[in-house]
């Protein structure tokens, strides 16, 4: 069976390695400039064969390239975890300086949460490719940024998400509201304590 990404498998890895470059150059001007990092650690990744083929069914879309790299923006995904609050908005504007990205979409579930407490930043990146005559001439990514308590939350939850057969659903939901609402405080605690250390500098 042919690919779900045809022929561009390669290219998705090559401008995943692209971003992830562009990603730890901001980090090293921002150390530079200021003496801390933008970000503590990314991950990223390519959507599995699996997923994507998944996913183009439950959106009723055909299993082809097209509708795996152009409808579907997130065939290029990465997270990057922020020690604080102030730093994903910083990130968020050194995206616009990227060579060849642009910001198409951007959902701040931040300053507003998801009912079940998520928080995060999502951006889809447009990445012109048209310098590469073999490749379809533009890439997607989704880009996630959070914090590390936002980061923890949102892994704890997923497990938790695809457990069978769980008693309680109610309860537990109410439960995980609550610690992501505990944990969105002490994000903003550790903002505030930081902006104090700086202004005592």
């Amino acid at each position: 069976m042919e690919s779900v990404y045809g022929t561009y498998g390669k290219d998705l890895e090559r401008i995943l390695d692209y971003l992830e470059d562009l990603l730890e150059d901001a980090n090293r001007v921002s150390l530079e400039k200021r003496g801390e990092y933008l970000y503590e650690h990314i991950s990223g990744r390519i959507k599995s064969e699996e997923s994507m083929r998944e996913k183009c069914t439950k959106r009723g879309l055909p299993q082809t390239w097209q509708s795996a790299l152009f409808d579907l923006k997130d065939a290029i995904g990465i997270r990057v975890v922020c020690s604080f609050i102030d730093d994903i908005y910083e990130l968020r504007k050194a995206f616009e300086g990227f060579e060849k990205c642009r910001i198409v979409e951007e959902k701040d579930y931040i300053r507003h949460a998801k009912p079940n407490g998520y928080r995060s930043y999502h951006l889809i990146l447009e990445i012109d490719d048209s310098d590469h005559p073999q490749g379809p001439g533009r890439f997607y990514a989704e880009i996630q940024l959070r914090t590390i308590a936002m980061d923890s939350w949102a892994a704890l939850e997923h497990k938790l998400k695809y457990k069978k057969n769980i008693k309680n659903q109610e309860m537990i939901g109410l439960e995980l509201k609550r610690c992501a609402d505990e944990l969105a405080g002490c994000d903003l605690s550790m903002q505030t304590i930081r902006d104090l250390i700086r202004q005592s500098e």
